[in-house]
């Protein structure tokens, strides 16, 4: 057949599957969500594994761990939610004395008083917080479909011993197998490595909050480290609610501190130090990365935001990789050529 028709038909069906699951998001996210984070846990099973543990208690140590890493985000999430709504009307005059201190700084300087009203209307603090808020609510809601992640983190991880020692006897053997092998391989340590210096993250702007007196703390924490496994967009995403609600409630100068530190922190380990340990673990390019970011937040909305990459390498894994002829396709989404 000829490459062009192949292509089109490619897209056509990759059109079609992507509209498909968008119609069922609210099951295929927690679907992928439960998937990545047995993922995540494997090491703890394989620990156990190696130490001669109990299948059952192989199974109970990581579904627990899991359980409990999301009820302590929905806990936290809620609670800063709630904490977030409560505050924002208390800044209107805050708002308003800014808006009347920039009016009487245009005029002094010649600025026309409409194109100024016109740029700050459009910069309302409201809409930016009230635009966090609806993404922290949708994260929540996704969250909170508990029972459905429940029981197929179980799921899974009851068939994860079984899976593995597929894996492992059948790798050398099926071209598909040892894809998805490397796919579990990458996510994981894609997850575990952005999860540390997140943490990392997370921290430092925590704590330069807290010193810099600017409210919920916690809350532009846990931004930060959610907004992390974000690419390309995410650093902005986190940076942006806090700052704004600095020049609020301290002025100018809290607003720059917040960020200065926000991207100083953010180019020492982004831009520095995560690279370094991450490596060619992904093999995506900038250009796909940030791609599938744009796809998969249309497919599955702000979860698919936040599963972006391991979505992709799932995508590579099944299409790419398990095709041994697919080594033009391997160098335009890695952005090098296969070996071999």
């Amino acid at each position: 057949m000829p490459r062009s028709l192949i292509i089109l038909v490619g897209i056509a069906g990759a059109t079609i599957v992507l509209f498909g699951i968008r119609e069922v998001s609210s099951i295929a996210g927690p679907v992928v969500l439960a998937l990545v984070l047995v993922i995540a846990v494997s090491p703890v099973r394989s620990w156990l594994e190696a130490r001669k543990a109990p299948v059952w208690l192989q199974v109970a140590v990581p579904f627990t761990i899991v359980v409990l890493v999301l009820l302590g985000m929905v806990g936290v999430l809620t609670i800063a939610g709630t904490q977030l709504a409560s505050l924002l009307p208390t800044y209107t005059p805050q708002f308003q004395k800014l808006l009347s201190d920039a009016q009487r700084f245009a005029a002094e300087h010649g600025v026309g008083a409409d194109m100024l009203n016109k740029g700050l209307s459009a910069l309302d603090p409201g809409k930016i917080l009230g635009l966090v808020q609806s993404l922290l609510g949708s994260l929540i809601g996704v969250l909170s479909s508990l029972f459905l992640i429940v029981v197929l983190l179980l799921a899974m991880c009851l068939d994860a011993p079984r899976l593995t020692r597929i894996i492992v006897t059948g790798g050398g053997s099926s071209h598909l197998v040892a894809a998805l092998a490397t796919f579990a391989q990458k996510t994981r340590r894609y997850l575990i490595v952005s999860t540390v210096f997140g943490l990392l993250y997370a921290v430092i702007d925590v704590v330069a909050l807290s010193l810099l007196d600017v409210p919920l703390p916690l809350l532009w924490g846990m931004l930060a480290l959610i907004a992390n496994y974000i690419p390309n967009i995410g650093f902005l995403i986190g940076l942006v609610p806090p700052a704004v609600l600095a020049l609020l409630d301290g002025g100018v100068q809290t607003m720059l501190l917040v960020v200065v530190t926000y991207v100083a922190s953010n180019v020492v380990t982004q831009s520095f130090i995560l690279p370094k340990f991450l490596g060619d673990a992904v093999g995506l390019s900038t250009t796909v990365t940030f791609l599938s970011l744009i796809v998969w937040t249309f497919v599955l909305g702000a979860l698919g935001a936040l599963l972006a990459i391991p979505l992709s390498l799932l995508a590579r894994a099944l299409l790419i990789d398990s095709d041994p002829s697919a080594g033009w396709a391997e160098a335009l989404v890695s952005g090098k050529a296969r070996e071999g």
